[in-house]
């Protein structure tokens, strides 16, 4: 099915969001939002600005509210609530609040003073009565209309149980559609079944998951119908702040709070597995792993700790591109310890002669071979040029069938061929200064 306007195309209505709307394509009249919050408040800036881009438009919006009395709700909702075409669907006093004085006497001392309309649903525990209130508050409105529930959770706890709610919305979903509306529905993420979960995004036009895991908010597209998006299931971090979303994907893009990046990036420099890394830090392997992925950030201590380990300063994890290569004069503290991979410690030790966090296109190594020992690989897997100098010492090289034998002062350039072993014949540690060039 498709809602269509002036010369058969859909209508495009803007979120109030701009981000948003280039992740989803826009919104469409006919469609419902089902917005899967995992903290039960993370929906509502993203609810505050479709009201204010409905209202920019003059389209009417109606607010249904199951959680809330409409003292809180007008507190909430602030300047949005002095808008004539607003209506608030009043579900609460006589449903959760059973009718209390405490919240009937809101009719009585307040009601007059808001330019909002303001309808209270009597019997909101019967479903027919609330529909007939629902759409009887839609008939007195002109053009399309646009409607925020809040929420399916409140819904579910008012009826009693999930069979309820998934019949209401298997009903009110494809109803509103047909009626030309845009509808938000906000859903508590861990307070239902995936089953129902399951049915509701079946159903709807629109699926959004918004989670948030140590202070970091990320927003997900789990659905976008007759979209043909390629960002499904790829969280998109963003923060809010006075009231307004902003997101973060173009700042990570920069390299600004590319944490998760900036960390793989150090670790893999130190010559440490994500399990490593996390066993000399404290933390699991799986918080290494989501950190790199950017879906949560350290703890101060981890952080810190993961500062200690790493042989850097805890700015580097922060720091863009713009940060690097300042520094011209290196001190001998500053060199870091690294493994190489797959090169057994015990055959070969390695200092990165530069400290991890900074980037230039060469890597200074000082290599140690301990006497009579054998590495039957080449110290590094890398396809681009290297340059060794030996300042210590004597050394044997093989490549393919040659075997060549090195002097300190000889210097060794390999310009895409990798040597196949290493051996020092000698009586004493060879050491060699190695250059990777990117």
């Amino acid at each position: 099915m498709k809602k269509s306007g002036d010369g058969g195309e859909r209508q495009r209505v803007t979120s109030g969001v701009p981000q948003l709307d280039r992740l989803l394509g826009d919104l469409f009249i006919g469609d419902n939002v089902v917005w899967y919050d995992d903290a039960g408040s993370l929906a509502s800036p993203f609810c505050f600005h479709f009201i204010r881009a409905s209202r920019a438009e003059s389209k009417p919006v109606v607010y249904v509210s199951f959680d809330r009395s409409p003292r809180n709700l007008l507190e909430k909702l602030g300047t949005l609530a002095e808008d004539p075409s607003l209506i608030l669907l009043d579900c609460f006093t006589h449903g959760k609040g059973s009718g209390s004085d405490v919240f009937l006497g809101f009719y009585e001392e307040e009601l007059r003073r808001w330019p909002c309309r303001i309808v209270p649903v009597r019997e909101p525990g019967r479903m027919e009565a609330f529909l007939d209130d629902l759409y009887g508050v839609h008939a007195s409105l002109e053009g399309d209309v646009r409607f925020v529930f809040e929420s399916i959770t409140g819904m579910q706890e008012l009826w009693g149980g999930e069979e309820r709610v998934s019949h209401f919305y298997s009903r009110s979903c494809p109803r509103l559609y047909e009626l030309s509306t845009i509808a938000y529905w906000i859903m508590e993420r861990k307070a239902h079944s995936h089953r129902l979960r399951a049915r509701i995004n079946q159903i709807a036009q629109v699926a959004i998951e918004l989670s948030i895991k140590r202070g970091v908010t990320s927003l997900t597209l789990l659905k976008a119908e007759e979209r043909g998006l390629e960002n499904l299931h790829q969280p998109h971090f963003y923060q809010t702040r006075d009231h307004r979303v902003v997101f973060e994907d173009h700042r990570r893009s920069k390299g600004l709070l590319n944490m998760g990046e900036r960390l793989r990036e150090l670790r893999t420099r130190k010559g440490l597995s994500q399990s490593e890394l996390a066993r000399l830090v404290g933390v699991t392997p799986s918080t290494i792993s989501q950190v790199e992925s950017n879906l949560i950030y350290p703890s101060v201590p981890a952080l810190l700790k993961m500062a200690e380990v790493l042989s850097v300063e805890v700015s580097s994890f922060f720091r863009g591109e713009e940060g690097a290569g300042k520094r011209f004069v290196f001190s001998s503290s500053d060199a870091a310890e690294t493994r190489l991979a797959d090169v057994p410690p015990e055959a070969l030790s390695a200092r990165l002669l530069v400290p991890v966090d900074q980037d230039f296109r060469c890597e200074p190594y000082l290599l140690e071979i301990p006497p009579r020992r054998v590495l039957p690989l080449h110290f590094f897997a890398h396809k681009g040029e290297e340059l060794g100098y030996l300042l210590e010492g004597e050394l044997k090289v093989k490549m393919g069938r040659m075997v060549c034998d090195l002097q300190a002062g000889d210097v060794v350039v390999l310009a895409s061929d990798i040597p196949s072993r290493w051996e020092n014949p000698g009586e004493t540690t060879a050491r060699l200064l190695w250059v990777k060039v990117k």
